[in-house]
């Protein structure tokens, strides 16, 4: 939970920074290049995550040279990726951003920090994919640790390049995008030495190696990966595409989305650290044919996601006119960010739901059933409904963000209802033998 909790804590500390050390203005901008990042980031992420599921099952196996060839061909496959969403962001999404009808002013000071946080995308993608080995193995530990370490070097060069200090001239926002492209440089570093060095992985890392790079493997990885990316963008473009329609009412609206969506965030990316740990014990279980310990682990999962987003919901509908002063101090944004911070209480029990289905699901093999239902439930219901009520009816970001949640709903429940479905047939099928 606090290793995927690290990955929105960047974009968090980016917020505070900026929101107190260069205004509303240059937060209303870092809102605009986190809602169109986040979706290249899940993609990423999304692709990386194939790898996690099929270590779990052949450790559940115990065929320990296959993790290191999956290892192999995973550290390529992101590689890759990592550049062609860099490529994209540079060549696509910078010459984009002047045409999403937003402030003027708001789009000049964004560019920078967007190409910048493109290219961090590259190092990212390798520590990456030696998080989710590892992760995958059940050590889940180190790469929290070395998330916990980056984020406080984050923070600190944040604060030194946005505000000019040691006789560093000023950066604005800008100085974000070089904190955080420091950061992810120094973890990739970092996470592949230890899991390349580690005594702990030394028999899987034995068969680790370019004569490892297979196009079935490689193809295994994408199968799982791909869909999975698919889901994640799904989801977070559908929250993008709500920051953008908000930063057409005004700045001020999206700076106050920029509050309310960055605290959501931080409890979604805990909550898919509990889908993380599904997944593995999901794929653990798969592996070994021990369908009935599947069943009942991730009903588990259900259950302490649920108490723990009851407990952040609690947090946000209590807080929430406390909360948004972390971020800013100009009272219009605290005012709108505290609306929509009740929103945020009322829809993290279906925000944890279902990611933790995906995560089950995911540790099952079974991706693509889950990757239409997030497409129906985002794109054909939640968008519709969110621009019918925040625009057409005029309720602002309030109707948004009502539209958001009924997505949420709507995926949650169908994803509960495909693992309860898929759980059961694969206990009958035990009974059966």
């Amino acid at each position: 939970m606090i290793s995927q909790l690290g990955h929105t804590l960047v974009h968090t500390a980016d917020s505070i920074i900026v929101g107190h050390f260069a205004g509303t203005i240059p937060l209303a901008a870092v809102s605009l290049v986190n809602s169109i990042f986040i979706v290249i980031l899940v993609i990423g992420m999304g692709i990386s995550y194939g790898l996690t599921p099929l270590i779990a099952q052949e450790s559940g196996r115990k065929n320990y040279k296959e993790c290191g060839k999956l290892l192999a061909n995973s550290l390529l496959i992101n590689s890759i990726i990592g550049i062609l969403l860099f490529i994209l962001i540079y060549f696509g999404t910078l010459l984009a951003i002047d045409k999403m009808g937003q402030s003027p002013e708001v789009v000049q000071q964004s560019k920078p920090y967007l190409g910048l946080l493109g290219f961090s995308i590259i190092p990212l993608m390798i520590f990456m994919t030696f998080k989710q080995f590892a992760e995958g193995l059940g050590f889940t530990k180190q790469a929290m640790m070395i998330s916990l370490w980056g984020n406080a070097i984050n923070i600190c060069l944040g604060i030194i390049f946005v505000k000019g200090l040691f006789g560093i001239e000023p950066m604005g926002v800008s100085g974000v995008g070089w904190s955080t492209l420091i950061d992810r440089t120094i973890m990739a570093v970092v996470m592949a030495a230890y899991v390349l060095k580690s005594k702990y992985f030394r028999e899987y890392i034995r068969s680790f190696g370019l004569k490892a790079i297979s196009k079935i493997r490689s193809l295994g990885i994408l199968k799982i990966g791909a869909p999975v990316a698919m889901q994640y963008t799904f989801e977070v473009s559908a929250f993008s595409g709500a920051a953008i329609m908000i930063g057409t009412i005004g700045a001020v609206e999206q700076a106050a989305h920029q509050v309310a969506i960055n605290m959501a965030s931080m409890t979604y990316m805990m909550a898919s650290g509990i889908s993380a740990a599904a997944t593995i014990k999901t794929g653990n279980n798969f592996g070994k044919e021990d369908f009935l310990n599947l069943r009942l682990s991730a009903i588990s999962s259900y259950h302490i996601v649920l108490i723990f987003m009851t407990i952040t919901a609690l947090l946000f509908s209590g807080l929430n006119e406390i909360l948004p002063w972390i971020y800013t101090s100009d009272k219009n944004v605290v005012n709108i960010a505290a609306q929509l911070l009740i929103i945020a209480g009322f829809f993290q029990l279906f925000d944890g739901t279902q990611v933790v289905g995906l995560g089950i699901l995911r540790g099952i093999g079974d991706v693509n059933i889950p990757t239409f239902i997030t497409f129906i439930a985002y794109w054909v219901i939640g968008m519709p409904v969110a621009y019918y009520l925040g625009i057409t009816l005029n309720l602002g970001a309030n109707g948004i963000w009502y539209g958001l949640t009924l997505g949420l709903l709507v995926s949650a429940g169908l994803l509960f209802t495909r693992f309860h479905f898929f759980s059961k047939k694969l206990v009958r099928q035990v009974h059966k033998l």
